[in-house]
């Protein structure tokens, strides 16, 4: 009998068909369509009055926009923002470094600056500087150099002083937390290494503060983009005095103070997405892949709506 000739083993139902997997469904939001076309309807509404507004004189804007008055007040808050960033970080970052030192000095000292420069309205200060000729009217070093600080401290070098100093202050509080981020652990791996105090500040930690550092100041650069308006009141010609002066010929105002912030509108839009890729730079660090720029977002958004 060969193989072959066995009974064999009949079923006596088909077999199960594997059952196909649920189709996701994605969820409804009706409210949240509703309520960006409600936001979409406020907003097109706000331009349409501002555009067909003739109280606007959006011409006159035009005119005066690009202005040689204008643009020279453009250039100097643009150099004093500059100023004050880069010289405010720097006597921060010194001011971070002696508040977390061991010396007990220099960590009170530090405290003290940041304590009163942050406790002083920045107007309050802006003036002392201007008048600072009236508590001291000049400077000496001994019987060899003698200046005269009325005729030295003029607007713009108050505008400076006044400017630097109060965002060191705050520069410093912001390195200070950057650096306090890192984790002791790596500090302490470097100087088992055989590391100076000095090279490991420069080359472990620092650069791993930067992604806390960043994001608060990228928002200082802006708030002094802006805070640099408040030195008209000591008459130096930033954007805004400038246009001061001219309506104050031409009794032009409304157009006049749109030029202007048209082009804070314009600066802040620029250092926004300035901040954003050096925030995505630095963060190669702590994620896997780098975060979407807006141009891949957009994409993204295309891409899922089709």
């Amino acid at each position: 009998m060969t193989r072959s000739s066995y009974p064999q083993a009949v079923p006596d139902t088909e077999p199960a068909v594997a059952a196909a997997p649920p189709q996701a469904v994605p969820a409804r939001h009706p409210g949240r369509w509703l309520a960006a076309a409600a936001a979409l309807v406020v907003f097109a509404l706000v331009v349409y009055s501002m555009a067909t507004n003739p109280n606007f004189q959006w011409s006159v804007v035009a005119a005066y926009f690009t202005l040689p008055a204008v643009l020279s007040g453009l250039w100097l808050t643009l150099w004093l923002t500059a100023v004050t960033m880069l010289l405010g970080f720097a006597l921060g970052t010194v001011l971070a470094v002696m508040r977390l030192s061991g010396n007990p000095v220099l960590n009170w000292l530090s405290w003290l600056y940041i304590w009163l420069f942050r406790s002083i309205p920045l107007l309050v200060q802006l003036l002392f500087w201007f008048n600072i000729g009236a508590l001291y009217p000049k400077l000496s070093i001994g019987p060899w150099f003698t200046v005269d600080t009325v005729n030295l401290i003029g607007g713009t070098a108050t505008a400076v002083i006044g400017l630097v100093l109060h965002e060191a202050a705050y520069a410093g509080e912001v390195v200070r937390a950057g650096i306090l981020s890192v984790d002791a652990g790596q500090t302490e791996a470097a100087q088992a290494l055989g590391m100076t105090r000095l090279r490991v500040l420069r080359r472990i930690v620092l650069p791993q503060a930067m992604r806390a550092i960043i994001p608060p100041a990228g928002n200082m650069l802006i708030g002094t983009l802006k805070g640099t308006s408040i030195v008209s009141v000591i008459a130096v010609h930033d954007l805004l005095y400038s246009v001061q002066l001219i309506y104050n010929r031409n009794y032009v105002v409304i157009p006049l103070l749109l030029v202007a912030t048209v082009w804070y509108l314009v600066v802040t839009s620029i250092l926004t997405a300035g901040q954003y890729y050096v925030e995505r730079h630095y963060a190669r660090g702590s994620r896997r892949e780098l975060p979407p720029t807006p141009l891949q977002r957009f994409r993204a958004v295309v891409k899922g709506a089709r």
